[in-house]
Formats: C-alpha cells, sequence, structure tokens
C-alpha cells in the first residue's frame, strides 16, 4: 500500500554550504530573539510572584500569579514563539529540542551548534533585561535561577529533568511528524498548541523539586546572571537531564514509532 505520506530527507550531518545561506543566519536570529523573549517574560513573572508573595515586604500568602500562573507564563510564551518562529527556524528555543532533532536528523551539526549558541546568548540577554529593569527584585529573588529545591537529591532533581524533558520532545516529535501533518492538514497550524501545553504540564509537575528547567538555555543563562554558587553547583543537572531526556525520546519516537529511526541510522553509516 502506497503511503500517503512523505518523509523528508535527512539532514546532512556536516552542511558547510549552510554557511554561505542568508536562510541560516535569519533562522539564528530568529532563535535568539525568541529565547531573549522567552527568558524575559517567564523569568519577570517569576521574580514578581515571589515578590508579591513576600511578606517580610508587604507581600501575601495569596498573593501573585501562583505556581500555575508561573507555569502558564512558561507553557504561553512557548506557545506563542513557536509559533511566531516555527516557519523561520523552527522554532526550538531550547538546546535539549535541537539536539533531539539533530539525533533525528532533522537539522545538521552546523545548524545544532549554532541554534544552541544563539539560544545560550538569547537566555543571557533576556535574563540580563529582567536584571536591569528590576535590579532591587533580582538577586533578592533568586533571580529565577534553576535550583534544587531543599529535600530533594540531585537524583531525584536529575531524574525530573529527564522525564520532563521527554514528554516535552516527545511531543515536538508528535506534533510535527509528516505523517500526521499529511491526514490531518490542522496539524501543522495546531502543533505550537500541544508543545506549549506540554511545557506547562510539565511545570506543575516539577517547579517544586527543580524549579523546572527543562532547557539548558533557560537554565544557563539565569545561572550567568544570577551568578550564584548553589545554581552553578547544580548546574550540570539542567544539561545532563535534558539532553539525556531528549535522546530518550528522539529514540523513542524514531526507532519504536517510526521506521524512519532504521533509514536514519543507514544515513549516518553512509558518511563512515
Amino acid at each position: 500500500m502506497a503511503k500517503d505520506y512523505q518523509d523528508p530527507p535527512p539532514a546532512p550531518l556536516f552542511d558547510m554550504e549552510e554557511l554561505g545561506k542568508w536562510s541560516l543566519y535569519r533562522a539564528v536570529i530568529a532563535e535568539f530573539v525568541a529565547t531573549l523573549l522567552f527568558l524575559y517574560v517567564s523569568v519577570l513573572t517569576v521574580i514578581g510572584y515571589k515578590a508579591q508573595t513576600d511578606t517580610s515586604a508587604g507581600g501575601g500568602d495569596c498573593g501573585g500569579v501562583g505556581i500555575l500562573g508561573i507555569a502558564w507564563a512558561f507553557g504561553g510564551m512557548i506557545f506563542v514563539l513557536v509559533y511566531c518562529t516555527a516557519g523561520i527556524s523552527g522554532g526550538h528555543i531550547n538546546p535539549a529540542v535541537t539536539f533531539g532533532l539533530f539525533l533525528a536528523r532533522k537539522v545538521s551539526l552546523v545548524r545544532t551548534v549554532l541554534y544552541i549558541v544563539a539560544q545560550c546568548l538569547g537566555a543571557i540577554c533576556g535574563c540580563g533585561l529582567v536584571k536591569a529593569f528590576q535590579s532591587s527584585y533580582y538577586n533578592r529573588y533568586g533571580g529565577g535561577a534553576n535550583q534544587l529545591a531543599e529535600g530533594y537529591n540531585k537524583g531525584t532533581g536529575l531524574g525530573a529533568e529527564i522525564i520532563g524533558t521527554f514528554v516535552l520532545v516527545y511531543t515536538v516529535f508528535s506534533a510535527t511528524d509528516p505523517k500526521r501533518s499529511a491526514r490531518d492538514s490542522h496539524i501543522p497550524v495546531l502543533a505550537p498548541l500541544p508543545i506549549g501545553f506540554a511545557v506547562f504540564m510539565v511545570h506543575l509537575a516539577t517547579i517544586p523539586i527543580t524549579g523546572t528547567g527543562i532547557n539548558p538555555a533557560r537554565s544557563f543563562g539565569a545561572a550567568v546572571i544570577y551568578n550564584n554558587e548553589k545554581a552553578w553547583d547544580d548546574q550540570w543537572i539542567f544539561w545532563a537531564g535534558p539532553m539525556i531526556g531528549a535522546a530518550a525520546a528522539a529514540l523513542y519516537h524514531q526507532f519504536v514509532l517510526r521506521a524512519a529511526g532504521i533509514k536514519s541510522l543507514g544515513s549516518f553509516k553512509s558518511f563512515a
């Protein structure tokens, strides 16, 4: 039976010709700006919530947006930004997503490296803007930095980041699957919605444990600007966890759910 869809060819591992194309640099700029905006709005929401609930500064226990509002800020911004940038850069806004798509041969190594650099720089600039506009609150309320909460060991934090990122990256693969897009014409338009909702749900579950990273750029940018020893000590969790979770999601989707995983492996061998 003929397929009613067509998988795109795997991206070349090394595509040096990309470096001469404006479309690559336009996509890198889009990733930088999107990650900057993501960190600015989301970290500002976290700091605002902590300020409004600080009883020593006149706040109330029931003030602010609460954990639900913080989760909505992160998930909502991802929904908006993926929708805005999907047609330009793919709307990754997260090194773990980029890494997972690289393992699935959706993007080249050149694009992967440039995206991750742009995402990290965008995150640093986004947190820098928050500190510039809210300097009196930024350090007092933790700078939005990811840290392992008291009462949890590093293994628990790492597990939370692995599973949380798996949920996100698995959703990305499912929402952008060409097989689904071919059979349901509305899927490409709605793809940002389940991705943003996945971010929202994971935040609800893991904010009490790690503050929810699932995005190494988000954790790195906040750590650079906040520059706190505890944030740096825990930083490896917010890189190792998301990258492991992204790799697991990519392998699950490509090798278990789709036969494309075998073709992907074969194309890797062709470079040997």
